[in-house]
């Protein structure tokens, strides 16, 4: 019997997806709910403007349940529903064709396709090994304290580096240091910890400096428009130092829990991981032709936001100068483009094109109107966390940077009059849209985590509502004692 013959008769005897079945048409009788239901009320802000949720921005809406469904429970692979949104939006008018596609391509997508190729190279070179071999010496063998040396590790870098280039950094390093703890690739609960935490933990890192992600310094810019006032790269860091830390650590103890490594200690561990650090020798030249190019990129992109001549590059442009630079070096070939992770790279397509969907259709403004009026009457540490949950929510769906976008005008304009600060309002969004912990869409770490291949979108859901909940409650804890401790403002004279 030939093999396909044996494949296909494996096919007919495995049991049918019911629990698949369901998810797609619930998907899909969500997208048609909310299209073709009757026009919904117009969202008033607190100044009596009017915003009109349009067929075009119902359609937004109606996309971006259907993608959330099939996301959350993989009813297709994760790319192929990237790709459902495009053409949602070109099959139903929802925004022009060349617009929803041109999406794809976006400069952030190309950044993250860029970051990718450094994690590449660093397994292909033997950096990681070299790396992970080096960590472990150090950090013993228990496997608590391997939590912890890769969780702190992974949030300095952030603090240097973007959080996406840190996420494919350091991926590599972890699929060696897991190599070590098990010896097939099977999900383990330390896997599982390993890799959602790291995710988890650079978003938390990647908040302390304008260093970590794009969404930092545009949120200050576009504060300053709003109510002018400048907040300095050395003042944000301070503020958001404890929080971003605080997460950090909390996460190590949520996933010691939640995640508990099946063994407490790899018996021999210290020991194997020195002996193979000096088996690898001395560095090779490719070794050394890698590292200095990441370097150069991560220096260069750092140094734009202090060096008035280096300002007027693109991160992007910078970031693929690296990978055209593997290519030439001899450091990557033909060959190692097919080990793209392709699926990734149109997860993150198909995100920035509903969040843009979402933003130039108006159903974002319309969603953060309906909910922030919501919270005009309330107390002002409501309001507060209101408006934080709103952004922690959106960010999980659209870009960061747009949720704070749609969020900011309206709480800045209901702030005066229940007594909130405006500065406080800026630093609590920044904070939990750092952290978007539901959907691998959130964030490019949790993305690249997920190519471990050792925990589902469900699982990443269902861990990430018990972590959004601890960074709810430490957005409050740095509202009500750290933050003032520190001397910002919380509370002003309500406006009248």
């Amino acid at each position: 019997m030939s093999n396909s013959t044996t494949v296909a008769l494996a096919d007919d005897t495995k049991p049918f997806d019911w629990k698949r079945l369901i998810f797609m048409f619930t998907g899909i009788g969500l997208f048609a709910f909310v299209y073709y239901c009757p026009p919904w009320p117009d969202a008033v802000d607190p100044m009596g403007e009017h915003f009109v949720l349009s067929q075009q921005a119902k359609g937004a809406l109606a996309v971006f349940l259907l993608a959330a469904t099939w996301w959350v429970f993989e009813v297709v692979p994760i790319g192929v529903t990237s790709l459902t949104i495009g053409v949602l939006q070109a099959l139903f008018m929802i925004r022009d064709p060349k617009v929803a596609f041109k999406d794809f391509m976006d400069p952030s997508v190309l950044f993250i396709f860029g970051s990718i190729v450094i994690g590449m190279v660093f397994t292909k070179t033997g950096l990681t090994k070299r790396i992970a071999y080096k960590m472990l010496s150090i950090v013993g063998e228990k496997t608590s304290m391997i939590y912890l040396g890769v969780f702190v590790m992974t949030a300095a870098l952030t603090h240097v580096m973007a959080h996406t280039a840190v996420a494919a950094t350091m991926f590599p390093l972890l699929m060696a240091i897991h190599a070590l703890y098990s010896d097939d690739d099977s999900p383990t609960k330390f896997g599982k910890g390993l890799f959602i935490g790291m995710a988890f933990v650079a978003g938390a890192g990647s908040i302390v400096t304008l260093l970590g992600a794009a969404r930092g310094a545009i949120a200050l810019g576009f504060y300053k428009d709003i109510m002018n006032v400048d907040i300095s790269f050395f003042e944000l860091t301070m503020y958001m130092f404890p929080i971003g830390w605080l997460m950090t650590f909390l996460l190590w103890g949520f996933f010691m829990v939640v995640m508990k490594p099946e063994r407490a200690r790899i018996p021999g561990l210290k020991e194997k991981a020195s002996r193979m650090y000096t088996e690898l020798g001395s560095w090779s030249r490719k070794e050394i032709l890698t590292a200095v190019v990441v370097i150069g990129t991560v220096l260069i992109i750092a140094l734009k936001n202090f060096i008035p001549a280096l300002a007027g590059l693109n991160k992007t442009g910078i970031m693929l100068c690296s990978t055209i630079a593997f290519f030439l070096l001899n450091i990557l070939d033909i060959d190692d483009l097919e080990e793209i992770p392709w699926n990734i790279i149109l997860l993150f397509a198909g995100a920035m094109s509903i969040g843009f969907c979402l933003w130039e259709t108006g159903a974002a403004k319309w969603l953060a109107v309906n909910w922030l009026v919501l919270f005009q009457s309330a107390p002002p540490i409501v309001f507060i966390l209101g408006m934080a949950f709103f952004v922690m929510m959106m960010t999980n769906f659209i870009m960061n940077v747009a949720a704070i976008a749609i969020s900011l005008p309206v709480a800045l304009v209901i702030a005066p009059y229940l007594g909130v600060a405006g500065e406080v309002i800026l630093f609590s969004a920044l904070v939990v849209a750092g952290m978007p912990f539901l959907l691998l869409v959130g964030a490019a770490p949790n993305a690249i985590a997920y190519n471990s291949k050792q925990f589902t979108t469900g699982e990443f859901f269902m861990w990430g509502v018990p972590a959004s909940v601890i960074l709810m409650a430490v957005t409050w804890f740095a509202v009500a004692v750290i933050w003032p401790l520190m001397g910002m403002q919380i509370y002003v004279p309500p406006t009248m």
